[in-house]
């Protein structure tokens, strides 16, 4: 069984037991977290989605936070002896999926 869900902006299609590396979230390693806004649960009976999923929610235990590599960006200008160098690490949690519960899969 897999389910999709939306944290941070963005879409993950997850199964029970997954690690994956999310946005930062505002919770505590160790901590048990639900996402509630679930798009679509698969499994052998077929997919869910729209109304089918109300009240269908995703438990995932956070691992820990970290940063990612640094990113570097370089702005340059040619023949204008101007250059420009940033870097950027973005935060993440990662968390381990422990459970999809939820929304008739037909």
């Amino acid at each position: 069984m897999y389910a999709v869900i939306v944290t941070g902006g963005k879409q993950y299609r997850v199964m029970q037991g997954e690690t994956l590396r999310v946005e930062l979230l505002d919770a505590e390693a160790g901590n048990e977290i639900k996402f509630d806004n679930v798009l679509m649960i698969g499994g052998d009976n077929g997919v869910s989605v729209g109304d089918a999923l109300k009240g269908a929610t995703v438990a995932a235990k956070v691992v820990g936070h970290g940063r990612a590599d640094k990113v570097r960006i370089v702005k340059f200008r040619r023949r204008k002896h101007h250059r420009k160098q940033m870097g950027h690490r973005q935060h993440f949690t990662e968390i381990e999926i422990t459970g999809i519960t939820g929304g008739d899969s037909k």
